[in-house]
């Protein structure tokens, strides 16, 4: 599998696809209002990366942190080491992930914690009923193929 990266403006607050959820900028109230926006703003972006490379959680962090947002929040799924009783030694995808190690990773940044912790959920719930993810579980003894069951649309679901 070879490394791709996407980065875009897609879905700013004038292209909000309608079953986003709502936008850290448009939750970003104050007391006041609405958060002033002569204080500074970045240019909102949303990064995609697809890649057969291990993961680095802090890479991924990096990329959303800003002086801007006073939360970064991040969802890193890890490998289990067990499956109904038997002990799991890796997952094979389209390449090896070993026990304990990052198959995927989700950070976003918001001016407050509510809205990026809200985010981080919706894109992993997002991810899994959309992407019919198939996974190899390789046991001590054996091994067995799973179907990722929140995908509303694969076969079999």
């Amino acid at each position: 599998m070879s490394s791709s990266e996407t980065s875009s403006s897609c879905f700013g607050k004038e292209t909000k696809s309608p079953s986003s959820p709502p936008s850290a900028e448009a939750s970003a109230e104050g007391p006041g209002g609405p958060a002033r926006a002569d204080v500074g703003e970045e240019e909102h972006k949303d990064i995609i990366k697809f890649t057969a490379e291990k993961l680095s959680v802090e890479e991924v962090s990096q990329l959303v942190t800003s002086p801007l947002c006073g939360a970064v929040s991040l969802f890193v799924g890890t490998t289990r080491n067990h499956f109904e009783g038997k002990k799991v030694m890796s997952l094979e995808y389209e390449a090896l992930v070993p026990v304990a190690e990052a198959s995927v990773v989700i950070a976003v940044s918001s001016a407050h914690r509510a809205a990026s912790l809200g985010a981080v959920s919706y894109a992993i719930d997002a991810l899994k009923a959309s992407v019919p993810v198939w996974k190899k579980e390789i046991y001590e003894e054996s091994s067995s193929w799973k179907r990722n069951k929140e995908c509303f649309w694969a076969p079999g679901n």
